[in-house]
């Protein structure tokens, strides 16, 4: 199954690999190995994630505070949010609206 990233997670994601970079040298692409390894397991396996609210599903990253916030539709998974654990719960929520768009 394939993967699309809402345009918000993508700017979430660069973001995140722009902080950790400044961090430590290889920290962001560390960071972004580790997003890429998620994404292909959650393609693979599209119900291993809970479901934590409104029907998205919330994949950890193992060595970094992040969750993938995604949904699944029929053909496809709906990266909705690369979201820090610490942030305010259902913030992404506005977003399941575009993944039709």
């Amino acid at each position: 199954m394939k993967s699309r990233f809402h345009d918000a997670a993508d700017a979430e994601l660069t973001e995140a690999v722009a902080y950790y970079d400044g961090k430590a040298l290889g920290l962001g692409d560390r960071f972004l190995a580790e997003v890429k390894s998620a994404t292909r397991n959650i393609e693979e396996y599209p119900e291993i994630a809970p479901i934590v609210d409104l029907g998205v599903r919330a994949k950890l990253l193992v060595r970094f505070p992040y969750s993938l916030m995604y949904v699944v539709d029929e053909n496809e998974l709906f990266i909705l949010a690369v979201a820090h654990q610490s942030r305010r719960p259902t913030y992404w929520a506005d977003r399941l609206q575009a993944r039709s768009e």
